[in-house]
């Protein structure tokens, strides 16, 4: 299974990437977590939802054909920690290509939520959004303990 996360958003503090890394590495080589990253559109006065559709766009070009497609929305479906790992069995069962996308400072273009094949929110709080970069890797490697039985997630 590869696991592409397209996030917009270029140049976020080092330990953004460093802590994404960190939990990239634990997660067996199989899984191919890979982050790519789109530049943010301008925004001005009126250029916001130009700014939000090109970025969308940028996003989409990185969903590779046939790929299972999460946009992270605040719309989304919650999931706890052990239903995640259900979802990320049936992934590994299903879909050897899945792909999250994460949007900018104002969401994501509705082509990217009408190309998502679900809606997924990690939690109904705001976070910044270098920060759910760590978040969802963070909790894609606790999803995968889980599935090993692993005592890195204690319920």
């Amino acid at each position: 299974m590869h696991i592409t996360v397209a996030a917009v958003g270029t140049r976020l503090e080092p330990w953004i990437y460093d802590a994404f890394d960190a939990y990239s590495a634990r997660l067996p080589k199989h899984f191919g977590l890979v982050l790519e990253e789109v530049p943010a559109g301008r925004r001005g006065t009126a250029a916001t939802a130009a700014a939000v559709a090109a970025e969308g766009e940028r996003l989409l070009r990185h969903v590779r054909p046939g790929a299972l497609t999460l946009a992270l929305d605040e719309r989304g479906c919650q999931w706890s920690s052990v239903e995640l790992a259900g979802q990320l069995q049936l992934w590994l069962e299903r879909h050897p290509q899945v792909a999250i996308l994460i949007g900018g400072p104002d969401g994501l273009s509705s082509s990217c939520r009408e190309r998502a094949d679900r809606l997924w929110s990690l939690s109904k709080l705001t976070f910044p959004h270098g920060l759910v970069r760590v978040l969802l890797a963070e909790q894609l490697y606790r999803a995968w303990t889980i599935l090993q039985g692993h005592p890195y997630h204690r319920a």
